[in-house]
């Protein structure tokens, strides 16, 4: 129904087009008869609901100048968003391949032909386009948007920092986060390799240019840790609860494992109870729970879990105390209870885990670049009954 609304404006176009064409010297076709034909035709799909064999007989009949330009490309980034790349890509080549096309509009054309290519995947011909329209000096922000989209689809971080910077100076909006993302991929990169000096470079550059880049602590703590540089990777960790304490639950787990080599769990339990006083967590709990079980008793454990999750209610909480109170049951209620925990486990895995506080978008592991919004940095664990 939308597209058979857009067509409506072009019949119309194209019906008070050929009557003005009528009355000059040279029609737009040699042969009046058959485009009456062939117009009637189109109105013929529309009534009967067939829009996309009309959109083939409008765009061969409608001569394209200042009049139609909108209307093309109105159609054709329709047909892009309707996931119907090809026509889109054939209806904006057609427009750019007329001579006539004053500059705003070839302009607008290309970049809507880009756009197409990026949807299509096609990106060595959208990057021409863009890289065409940033060298003429027109479209330049919107292109280089386009151009760091591309950069990001081809992990080539080192050209997206030089677009990004290009960008910050145009928009005189900083793009720190950004650019500090960019430096943590090449560290994942050249970790791949081994390089470690050179990662450990690209992050201290991340560091340095936003200071809030959990990824980058999280990164070097994992190289500290897996040198066997346990006070390193510990401080590296512990840096993020002060850079972004949204972050904790993820560095819950490697943290241990350091205390742990290093025989001093006892400051591991200390920092977490540190950390529940001003960022509440329910891995927090769960971790301080576990080393209860372990150094106290199960009652200390119970006591502990059920006084947290009536504070801050939790599904996991729920599902570890009850998991507690089933190993210490019993017969029917051992039963009853081992029901009721794979009930509340069967739920939480049907729950994402993470979510990107700009679009929404959820995901079961962390991801730095949000696939929704292609924001990066705000896909963060979920809080809260559901969360962690």
């Amino acid at each position: 129904m939308q597209l058979t609304f857009l067509l409506l404006p072009v019949a119309a176009t194209f019906g008070w087009f050929m009557g003005r064409k009528d009355q000059q010297q040279n029609p737009i076709n040699s042969n009046p008869n058959q485009l009456r034909h062939d117009y009637f035709k189109g109105l013929n799909y529309l009534i009967n609901e067939q829009p996309d064999k009309a959109v083939d007989v409008f765009i061969k009949l409608l001569e394209i100048d200042s009049d139609t330009v909108e209307t093309h490309l109105a159609l054709g980034n329709l047909f892009r968003r309707r996931g119907e790349v090809d026509r889109a890509i054939r209806i904006h080549q057609n427009l750019i391949a007329r001579p006539q096309l004053n500059k705003p509009h070839r302009v607008l054309a290309l970049s809507a032909l880009g756009q197409d290519y990026l949807s299509a995947g096609v990106l060595d011909r959208a990057e021409r386009l863009f890289l065409e329209l940033v060298r003429i000096g027109e479209e330049n922000q919107q292109s280089l948007q386009f151009l760091l989209r591309i950069y990001e689809q081809e992990k080539d971080w080192k050209e997206a920092i030089e677009i990004a910077r290009k960008i910050e100076g145009l928009s005189k909006k900083t793009m720190s986060a950004t650019i500090a993302q960019y430096y943590c991929e090449l560290a994942e990169q050249v970790l791949e390799k081994s390089w470690v000096t050179e990662a450990l470079a690209h992050l201290k550059r991340a560091q340095a240019i936003d200071q809030r880049c959990v990824r980058s602590s999280m990164v070097r703590g994992r190289i500290a840790m897996e040198a066997g540089e346990y006070l390193e990777a510990i401080r590296s960790y512990k840096f993020v609860r002060t850079q972004d304490p949204d972050y904790l639950s993820e560095i819950i787990e490697p943290l241990w494992h350091c205390y742990a080599q290093l025989g001093d769990e006892a400051s591991m339990v200390k920092f977490l109870h540190t950390c529940l006083v001003d960022t509440p967590r329910i891995k927090i709990v769960l971790a301080i729970s576990n080393y209860l079980q372990e150094h106290a008793d199960d009652k200390a454990a119970i006591d502990f879990v059920a006084e947290q999750v009536q504070r801050r209610p939790s599904l996991r909480g729920l599902s570890h105390l009850v998991g507690i109170y089933t190993s210490n049951s019993r017969g029917d209620t051992r039963e009853k209870l081992r029901i009721l925990k794979k009930f509340i486990d069967m739920l939480l895995s049907a729950k994402p885990v993470y979510r990107c506080e700009n679009c929404g978008f959820s995901a079961k592991t962390l991801l730095w670049l949000c696939p929704g919004c292609h924001k990066w940095s705000r896909v963060k664990p979920i809080q809260g009954l559901e969360g962690s």
